[in-house]
């Protein structure tokens, strides 16, 4: 076991820190660096040391000058190995890429960090090819839960959820194709976004599903989550317009359909505290019948799969042997698969994501919806099933079933630290928008946590 931090940097507090002089930017990153550079959890791949110490230098004197970039101005961010980072290799946490030379360009989203003033110190691990949801899959090794040590991070953002839950940097890129950051946020117990699809753009980011992929963020706190996302969805990148939080009138959508429901009993207390509050706060709850849920969900595997195999046809006849073998089992094994079963997975998600949305509408024109991020919380490292009062429940599905949906709907969701009603592992409680947008997902999950 290791001690987790008692308190996760933020982005509010280096902010004013950095802004008033109190803490240089040269003083921060080189505090992030010294607690990268000895972190145990194996959330790390690569230190960009020197060219973050010259971009803090650079900041700092800016500062002086009197000129301030806005809320991440000098701010230590993570990026996960799946994003082109000009400078250093992008190897997807896979020996396949292991001789990827340094990247000469980068992608839109990473551009518009460096302009609002933060300072990329590194890339952090990531599963393979983000090619799954437990972040014990990979090149380098298992990343390792700040909680415990022996137990899963999540995947596949799984070295941006460990590092930002061990207080190593206040702000971290992720991808979320079906779980990748809503999952290491629950299991780590720090905040996730997955926005809307399409909002952030995927250029410069190693793909797993077209379809599928998202571009997302974890941070410490809610309010973290919003200053990032407000920067990173505004054309000039300066950040403003924070929400403040509240419930009232807001018209809360659960799901009671079995496919919705925990495995773990604690996972299932954490939403019904979340519903407590939501009442209090004068949302008004209703159910959301959801029969169209188990086909659409059905059409998850067959579309990511397809595209996966795309991407890595042509490697895995040629470098096989590189591939994690848990990896390069599953990718062999879509071979064969029939391209109309592709074809009648897309037309099955148009058509049942539609679906849900006239469900939500029916129950009365629900705003959002609170469910659980995960069905477990964080297992052992390469347990791929585990016994909860006597039933065996696998691993991978469990973490994927609830947030996967999302990606399909491609609806904006954050995942939160809920109640732990055992005082054991973190939980994490899903928001997703409906109705309403970023902001609005986010100011719900605000009301939710604040204390």
């Amino acid at each position: 076991m290791t001690t987790v931090p008692a308190s996760i940097p933020s982005l509010r507090d280096l902010g004013l820190a950095i802004r008033s002089g109190e803490l240089s930017p040269t003083e921060h990153i080189r505090d992030v660096l010294d607690r990268l550079g000895a972190d145990e959890h194996n959330a790390v791949v690569t230190l960009d040391a020197d060219s973050a110490l010259r971009q803090a230098a650079a900041l700092t004197e800016e500062l002086a000058r009197g000129e301030w970039r806005g809320p991440l101005h000098g701010v230590a961010v993570g990026i996960k190995d799946l994003f082109d980072v000009v400078g250093l290799p992008t190897r997807a946490g896979s020996n396949v890429l292991a001789d990827a030379p340094p990247a000469t360009s980068e992608g839109p989203v990473v551009t518009r960090l460096r302009e609002a003033g933060a300072v990329i110190v590194g890339k952090l691990h990531t599963h393979e090819f983000a090619y799954g949801p437990s972040g014990d899959v990979s090149g380098t090794g298992p990343a390792r839960n700040p909680h415990d040590r022996g137990r899963i991070t999540g995947g596949s953002s799984s070295g941006s959820g460990a590092a930002v839950a061990a207080g190593h940097v206040p702000l971290a890129l992720g991808t979320d194709t079906g779980a990748s950051v809503r999952v290491p946020a629950a299991l780590c117990g720090v905040v996730g976004l997955k926005p809307t699809l399409g909002r952030l753009s995927t250029d410069g980011v190693f793909p797993l599903s077209e379809t599928c992929d998202h571009v997302g963020l974890l941070t410490g706190d809610v309010h973290s989550a919003s200053v990032a996302w407000d920067v990173l969805s505004r054309a000039d990148g300066t950040g403003g317009g924070i929400q403040l939080p509240g419930v009232s009138g807001v018209r809360a959508g659960v799901l009671p359909d079995p496919y919705w429901q925990a495995a773990d009993p604690v996972l299932n207390d954490g939403v019904a505290a979340a519903v407590q509050r939501l009442t209090a706060g004068g949302a008004h709850v209703v159910e959301v019948q959801t029969p169209m849920i188990d086909e659409l969900a059905a059409s998850y595997s067959e579309i990511v799969g397809a595209e996966a195999y795309a991407t890595h046809a042509a490697w895995l006849a040629q470098r096989h042997e590189d591939y994690q073998p848990f990896t390069a089992q599953r990718l062999q094994a879509l071979a064969d698969q029939p391209a109309h079963a592709y074809i009648d997975a897309l037309r099955a998600r148009r058509r049942l994501s539609a679906a849900f949305r006239a469900a939500c509408d029916e129950a009365g024109g629900v705003d959002m919806l609170v469910l659980p991020t995960t069905r477990l919380r964080a297992t052992p490292i390469g347990q791929r099933k585990v016994e909860i009062d006597g039933e065996t429940v696998p691993v991978w599905s469990s973490l994927l079933a609830l947030t996967l949906p999302f990606n399909l709907t491609g609806w904006p969701a954050v995942s939160v630290p809920g109640h732990v009603s055992d005082g054991g592992l973190p939980v994490g409680v899903q928001i997703v928008g409906v109705r309403l947008e970023e902001r609005g997902v986010l100011r719900v999950a605000s009301a939710l946590t604040r204390s």
